[in-house]
């Protein structure tokens, strides 16, 4: 799984880590792997993948050939590697790690459990059936310690919240690797003539495992709308947004960027529009700069004015202005998204089409973009855009 985000570092602080892998370098003779490892990973977790590569060499360098700590150092180089960018080395790394542990059952602080197979299944150069298998061995690791973990709740009752925790996060990060699974099944493996039954199977397990997880939801979704079960997928979706959409950015229950991200995207494919715009508003304030979320808003807001502008011509009972402020504010999107797409030298050129043809068409309705005023990106989307895309309206749009 990837790791968390790194943080930005000082010039001090990256100077420090260079200080003390270059100390750990040098003074062989006391070197303790266990302690560079806690450094190492403090590197990466501060935003230094270079510091914390040279930091872990040395630690690996220095525990005895097949020492029980070998497997965490390699499986720490790996998620190093793939902070670098360096995905051949990072995938070599997790190999190494899966040798030292072959079924996860070694203490995490060793390198067990299912991280490295839950890797190599995202990493794998063959996908389909190999991520199937990597998916499968990091599932079966996570199964055996929910089992271990469960067995001792009663001997220590003591700690039992704390077993409770720990028994409720293995839980869904196993039910993440099975939706994984699922996503493998309706893409490289859907040919094959029991990929529906597959899914039905894995996401019926995923929901008794996580029912709180709203990614866990949003893969029932997916399931549903690919068999054309649209009112199934809208009840999942509206179940998967309840658990977190009024908690704070910073909750841990908020669903990763990405998958949000992924979210809008079915959102719109099932008329979820409202809250598509709702979802890409909250993405848009996280990074105003995603060519993603850009054209995501900007598509979303033009198929919302467009049911507007239909509702309004059929019963004369919405006012132009409601559409046309959503227009505006959808070429506004999309002209920026456009903008950010050069800038960066955006890849998928389908996006970048899509974009420019829907400017296109906003131009034959709302005539040329002014140079400044409205569609200037600083500037705040007026709320009387909403106007008329009201509860009743986007059920009847639905």
């Amino acid at each position: 799984m990837a790791p968390t985000k790194p943080k930005k570092k000082s010039h001090k602080d990256k100077a420090r880590d260079r200080a003390r892998a270059k100390a750990a370098s040098t003074q062989n003779s006391n070197v303790n792997p266990r302690e560079l490892l806690t450094q190492a990973t403090t590197s990466l977790e501060e935003g230094d993948p270079e510091a914390a590569a040279r930091i872990a060499l040395v630690a690996y360098e220095h525990i005895s050939e097949g020492g029980r700590q070998a497997g965490a150092a390699l499986s720490l180089l790996g998620q190093i590697h793939v902070e670098l960018g360096d995905i051949d080395s990072a995938r070599a790394f997790f190999a190494a790690a899966v040798k030292a542990d072959e079924d996860g059952s070694l203490p995490e602080d060793l390198g067990g459990g299912p991280e490295k197979f839950l890797w190599l299944a995202q990493l794998s150069q063959e996908g389909g059936q190999d991520s199937v298998s990597w998916f499968e061995r990091g599932a079966s690791a996570l199964r055996a310690q929910i089992q271990v973990l469960t067995s001792e709740l009663e001997s220590r009752p003591l700690t039992r919240d704390v077993q409770e925790a720990l028994i409720a996060d293995k839980r869904k990060r196993l039910a993440e690797a099975l939706c994984s699974v699922v996503e493998v099944y309706m893409t490289d493996l859907s040919w094959e003539e029991d990929a529906e039954q597959r899914c039905e199977t894995l996401i019926t397990e995923a929901i008794m495992l996580a029912p709180e997880s709203a990614e866990t939801w949003q893969t029932v979704a997916n399931v549903r709308i690919s068999q054309s079960r649209t009112e199934e997928a809208q009840e999942a979706l509206k179940r998967g947004l309840g658990l977190w959409s009024e908690l704070a950015p910073e909750d841990p229950s908020v669903p990763p960027f990405a998958s949000r991200v992924s979210l809008v995207r079915l959102l719109i494919e099932v008329d979820m529009e409202k809250e598509a715009l709702e979802v890409t508003e909250r993405l848009i304030a996280e990074d105003d700069r995603s060519v993603e979320v850009l054209y995501l808003g900007g598509y979303a807001k033009y198929i919302a004015g467009e049911k507007l502008r239909n509702s309004n011509e059929q019963s004369a009972t919405v006012d132009a202005d409601s559409w046309k402020a959503l227009w505006r504010s959808s070429r506004k999107w999309l002209t920026q998204c456009l903008k950010v797409f050069k800038q960066e030298e955006y890849e998928d050129e389908r996006l970048g089409a899509h974009a420019q043809d829907l400017l296109e068409s906003l131009k034959g309705e709302l005539g040329e973009a002014p140079v400044d005023g409205e569609d200037a990106w600083e500037d705040t989307d007026d709320e009387d855009e909403w106007e008329g895309l009201d509860d009743d309206e986007d059920t009847e749009m639905q």
